[in-house]
């Protein structure tokens, strides 16, 4: 059997998945573009096969939120499968539009889609955005977002998106979220790039996502001021946050949080963006009572549709 029909029967959440998509890009250009658009025709029939499990009742005995989560994850490893066995014809459309987009080895992005939210069509794009859709004790994360840093001025949030896409698609990769709410999430932590985290002699943290160190964080930290939320009240205090060498690194390690803690476990493999922050919040990701809102919103705003369709 060929390398890119085996790699479309792997866990839909495998870790190594996105590095062999990387790796089949750079070693075979048109083969790792029509695994690409492969995987993208399984996230299509995800949403179709999701869209038709939320018209099922949902209540019962065995309904619960971890079986809500185990039937989603096989929902989208199904998706794959038939993508990869009988193809609707959706990845030869897609394949045909990520090779023109296709630039050197670059990671390669979704044509365009419709969102399921708005029910109208997406501009052309290089980017495809898909649906949009009581706070807890967290484990050492990110808040609010941290205070200004010095930035060039003309920094845009396309700037911001151009930096981070193939981290996000990889990330999206080992979440099972589409990679648009991570740059959502990265956009509302940071103020798309320009409050990005900076050490005391000016380099970048590339902490985009606010992780907090924690007790088991024995990497680089950055001390700085932050605000926090006590009974809905803002604080402001000085707390330290993870460092990092590359977007890339911290990215994988926003990854690793979700998918490490079983708090996040309703986040992992979530498509709908309103319920992507909802989850986020109710897991005690953010103090900030808004914190779902202000997600939310930028999700399914303009700022990010208009950032992901540039050309």
């Amino acid at each position: 059997m060929k390398a890119p029909e085996l790699a479309t029967q792997r866990l839909v959440l495998d870790p190594a998945a996105a590095g062999d998509l990387r790796n089949r890009l750079r070693t075979d250009p048109q083969a790792g573009v029509r695994q690409a658009a492969r995987q993208f025709e399984g996230m299509l029939l995800h949403l179709m096969l999701k869209s038709m499990r939320d018209a099922m009742p949902t209540s019962g005995v065995l309904d619960s939120e971890q079986s809500r989560f185990f039937s989603a994850i096989g929902d989208q490893q199904l998706a794959q499968e038939l993508a990869s066995q009988a193809p609707l014809g959706f990845a030869g459309l897609i394949e045909r539009q990520l090779a023109r987009q296709q630039v050197g080895v670059a990671a390669p992005a979704p044509a365009a889609l419709t969102s399921a939210s708005s029910a109208q069509p997406l501009p052309p794009a290089r980017r495809s955005l898909p649906s949009v859709g009581a706070v807890q004790p967290a484990p050492p994360r990110p808040d609010t977002a941290p205070p200004a840093v010095p930035v060039d001025s003309a920094q845009r949030p396309r700037d911001f998106v151009d930096r981070v896409w193939p981290h996000a698609l990889e990330a999206a990769t080992r979440t099972g979220v589409p990679a648009h709410f991570l740059i959502a999430q990265s956009a509302l932590e940071s103020g798309w790039g320009k409050r990005e985290l900076r050490t005391a002699d000016g380099s970048p943290s590339f902490n985009v996502f606010g992780i907090k160190a924690g007790r088991g964080w024995s990497g680089p930290t950055v001390e700085v001021q932050t605000t926090e939320f006590v009974d809905g009240m803002p604080q402001t205090v000085r707390a330290k946050f993870r460092a990092y060498g590359s977007y890339a690194e911290a990215f994988r390690d926003y990854a690793q949080l979700l998918g490490s803690h079983p708090r996040y476990a309703a986040v992992i493999g979530q498509q709908d963006g309103v319920q992507f922050a909802r989850s986020l919040q109710r897991a005690g990701y953010a103090t900030d009572p808004m914190y779902a809102d202000k997600l939310a919103r930028i999700i399914g705003g303009s700022t990010l549709r208009q950032a992901l369709s540039a050309a």
